[in-house]
């Protein structure tokens, strides 16, 4: 639907009017590092020049306030309370925050998939390192049903439990990162409901992406990116940690003034240069995390508006991209003369980003690329794509094949998807010939 002023703008390439991408750029990696909309810019930079005028007004006395606009802006679209969110920089500070918090004891277990984000898979295994935590890694291969993906997570679980293990924390995503594809995060969270088990939700392919009805689902921790699908400038991360766990997260990243240590004998309350307020623990720990430029995080509200009056809201934006995306998609595939990566249930493409085979084989036969070079195709590709042509769009390689995932957008249409088949195609006949040793 439009709004009362008209400024509904048609999606597609239409809508490119808005962003500011190079218009010879054909962006299908919206998923990476997401964009945002010029209007959204001028409101970044009209905060910027408000620190910049007076700046210990502004960072004392004032940005306390506009974050707390911000937090409610985004928690009633999120239909949660005020007081459960805050913000960060990134989806992996909020996994750090959570695993770093956490007081693991002998026994005590992370279980996670093996599709997890790199980067948060390092953090586990840093855990290790300085904890007496062990980790689980639970091994998928796309394309798989979701109830053999939760039959694989319960049956995990029952294994630890019966070897004596306390699986204390599991991690799992909305969408994951490659492949990108819908997960049962809901169902994941249910499931540890019933065992016991903390849920920690990488969202980071969450906000803007999905509709999470996250009030309803009550994760015990939820992060999720809202510079990727909600248009707000980079780095900022949404951290939603319901009331009942406030005292499981001690401090953030890094420790700053907001943070109250235990009650000590003799140790005396610590200067705050931030006036007392009225607001939780947990709040305060997140306020004012070192000086820095959060003026991204105040670009909340513009963003939310742009969304609801030039797009027509938040069902129309993922509506259009989920059906770009798989449209587009199922093209390229008829280009590649391959398939989109789906399952039985049809359930992994119910977001907006679309997995296709590339026409690549691994092997050791002509034209065939071999195991120990498959990381150095998709990399070749990769750089290829930047060097030499005006798109983008990940290669990678999972579960014994060749993959590029696309990702939908409301500036993009289904021709986008196909010129860029065309031009990886090319590519992967490039690979063929043995270029990306070169």
């Amino acid at each position: 639907m439009a709004d009362d002023k008209g400024t509904r703008t048609p999606f597609g390439h239409a809508m490119r009017s808005h962003f500011q991408y190079d218009p010879t750029y054909i962006p299908l990696n919206h998923g990476s590092f997401g964009t945002y909309p010029k209007t959204v810019r001028d409101t970044l930079h009209r905060y910027q020049d408000l620190a910049e005028f007076r700046p210990d007004d502004f960072f004392r006395y004032h940005l306390g306030g506009y974050v707390d606009s911000a937090r409610s802006a985004v928690a009633q679209l999120l239909d949660v309370d005020t007081g459960e969110c805050v913000f960060m920089s990134n989806a992996t500070t909020g996994i750090n925050t959570v695993l770093r918090s956490l007081v693991f004891e002998k026994g005590d277990t992370i279980v996670y998939f093996s599709t997890i984000y790199g980067a948060c898979e390092k953090t586990v295994l840093y855990i290790k390192e300085t904890t007496p935590v062990e980790a689980s890694k639970i091994e998928v291969a796309y394309p798989i049903d979701d109830k053999d993906l939760l039959a694989k997570f319960e049956k995990t679980i029952g294994q630890l439990k019966k070897d004596g293990k306390h699986p204390r924390v599991a991690i799992f995503d909305t969408v994951s990162s490659l492949p990108g594809v819908r997960v049962p995060w809901e169902k994941l969270v249910e499931s540890c409901k019933l065992e016991g088990i903390l849920s920690l939700v990488d969202g980071a392919h969450g906000i803007g992406h999905l509709d999470l009805k996250l009030g309803k689902v009550q994760p015990d921790f939820f992060v999720s990116n809202c510079h990727k699908w909600l248009y707000v400038p980079r780095g900022c991360a949404l951290f939603y940690v319901p009331e009942r766990n406030h005292h499981l997260i001690r401090s953030s990243i890094p420790t700053s003034h907001g943070y109250e240590p235990l009650p000590m004998e003799g140790q005396e309350k610590l200067f705050s240069p931030f006036p007392a307020g009225e607001k939780s623990r947990f709040v305060e720990m997140f306020q004012f995390v070192g000086t820095t430029d959060i003026s991204n995080y105040l670009c909340m509200e513009e963003a939310l508006k742009f969304r609801r009056e030039t797009c027509g809201g938040e069902e129309e934006i993922m509506m259009y991209c989920e059906k770009v995306s798989n449209a587009g998609g199922k093209k390229a595939a008829d280009i590649f003369r391959t398939e989109i990566m789906e399952n039985a249930e049809g359930t992994l493409t119910q977001c907006c980003m679309t997995n296709v085979k590339l026409p690549l084989k691994l092997g050791d036969g002509k034209g065939e690329v071999k195991k120990a070079e498959a990381f150095q195709a998709v990399g070749w590709m990769a750089r290829t794509l930047v060097d030499q042509h005006r798109l983008f769009a990940p290669p990678y390689f999972h579960g014994g094949s060749f993959w590029v995932r696309f990702s939908g957008q409301i500036y993009v249409e289904e021709d986008d998807f196909v010129e860029a088949a065309k031009v990886l195609k090319e590519l992967c006949e490039r690979v063929q010939q043995g270029e990306h040793l070169t």
